[in-house]
């Protein structure tokens, strides 16, 4: 069945959340609610211990609720195969992470491909995808550097090229800024922006700092477990807004 336009890319129903231990069950996430629309920027803030890793990992398919619904581009994530999971998670979402998460000894353009590799693309396509996509981030020149030859802005950008290479829906982009200064982090969210706005790719972004949140249209605020926040970023009140670690 054709997606229409507007059906949620992420639905989430009653999403408990726990992990067992010798000392018995520790629950981390309480029955939560969330769509995510396409087109949206949603920013998850909280303190930590408060979930937003946890649930950042289930939203990637990284890790698995203990109970609950969650629809991933309309498909039920729990009633996937392994193998129906994986190619999922590579068709419908692109991850940006804090480390970068280079291959040190490959090239960009190779590092940009790799996720096309899992794909089964032909290698001229991952060639000319990964160059179109390192052109979209401002280093189209860079195709045969190394990630030692660049900076740490721009091995971020190679990041985001190489999240964008199969198309995806989604981005989750978890603490994307945290290893870059004020500057570079700026034009990564000017980025990211750019990508919500010109291309309609919706982003969901993890952060703990209140600027970066600002890039955002919507902010989903956790504590311990719950959301006690859910609404446009400019309404959000500056305790839902302070600085969280």
């Amino acid at each position: 069945m054709k997606e229409q336009a507007g059906d949620p890319v992420i639905r989430i129903e009653r999403l408990h959340k726990a992990y067992d231990t010798d000392a018995g069950p520790v629950p981390v996430l309480h029955g939560l609610d969330v769509s995510v629309t396409p087109g949206e920027f949603v920013a998850i803030m909280g303190p930590s211990g408060s979930g937003k890793s946890t649930f950042m990992n289930i939203l990637g398919c990284l890790d698995v609720a203990s109970s609950g619904t969650y629809l991933l581009n309309g498909r039920d994530v729990n009633a996937q195969s392994r193998d129906e999971l994986a190619h999922l998670r590579n068709e419908v979402i692109g991850f940006v992470f804090q480390g970068f998460n280079l291959l040190p000894r490959a090239n960009l353009e190779d590092n940009v491909a790799l996720p096309l590799i899992y794909s089964r693309v032909p290698r001229a396509e991952r060639v000319a995808r990964a160059q179109e996509m390192l052109g979209k981030v401002g280093l189209g020149k860079y195709g045969r550097s190394f990630p030692n030859q660049i900076s740490g802005g721009q091995q971020q950008r190679v990041a985001i090229a190489r999240a964008l290479v199969n198309r995806p829906k989604l981005i989750l982009a978890d603490e994307p800024t945290g290893n870059l200064d004020t500057r570079t982090s700026k034009e990564i969210m000017a980025l990211f922006s750019e990508l919500n706005q010109r291309d309609g790719i919706t982003i969901v972004l993890v952060t703990h700092e209140p600027d970066i949140a600002g890039y955002a249209r919507r902010l989903v605020r956790l504590s311990d477990g719950l959301i006690v926040y859910d609404g446009p970023v400019e309404h959000a009140s500056a305790q839902h807004l302070e600085a969280t670690s």
